[in-house]
């Protein structure tokens, strides 16, 4: 049986929202700012609403984890292309993933695939509830870049950033095909 969309390759792993349970102190995926938002603020940040945390975990062990919140994009940071077919307005709703990260006993396993794909089928399944026009995403680094590019992300226009979104109609173009190849 193939994985639905969102679900983990192997049947033993779950997403879950962070617990007291989950062991993030052995979680390292090699970059200090994720390592050390998931071991001191992860678990405040859900408990005080200010970030949805997810985890991809086999029991307690933490083998991913992402970020959503609730965003705004400024018009003038909105690419042409996407703004030219859009009503016109200061901002307009998106959703964020502030985070995305693998631990680096699991890298190169097609987790953070898992841990996008469960975040954008989150972050779609709420847009007729809670308006979303889009998934925004800070890329770390060139390599979190080239990572989200391949799912179709673009630059917003903001000098100096690596600001990326994936308007909704197209997340929801990417997971029919993921669950028509599944």
């Amino acid at each position: 049986m193939k994985p639905n969309v969102g679900e983990p390759l192997v049947s033993s792993l779950r997403f879950e929202r962070i617990g007291a349970h989950h062991a993030v102190d052995r979680f390292d995926c090699g970059k200090e700012s994720l390592n050390r938002y998931l071991h001191e603020s992860a678990r405040r940040d859900r408990s005080s609403g200010i970030a949805a945390v997810f985890v991809l975990a086999a029991e307690a062990d933490v083998i991913g984890y992402y970020t959503l919140h609730q965003h705004l994009v400024e018009a003038p940071e909105m690419p042409e292309k996407l703004r030219k077919r859009l009503s016109r307005y200061a901002a307009y709703p998106a959703t964020l993933i502030g985070r995305l990260a693998v631990d680096r006993r699991y890298a190169g396993q097609g987790y953070a695939r898992d841990l996008l794909l469960d975040a954008l089928t989150r972050a779609f399944e709420v847009t007729p509830t809670v308006a979303s026009l889009a998934v925004v995403v800070d890329a770390l680094d060139a390599q979190a870049q080239k990572f989200y590019e391949h799912y179709g992300f673009v630059l917003l226009e903001i000098p100096s950033k690596r600001r990326l979104i994936l308007p909704m109609k197209t997340v929801q173009k990417l997971l029919q095909n993921v669950r028509a190849t599944s």
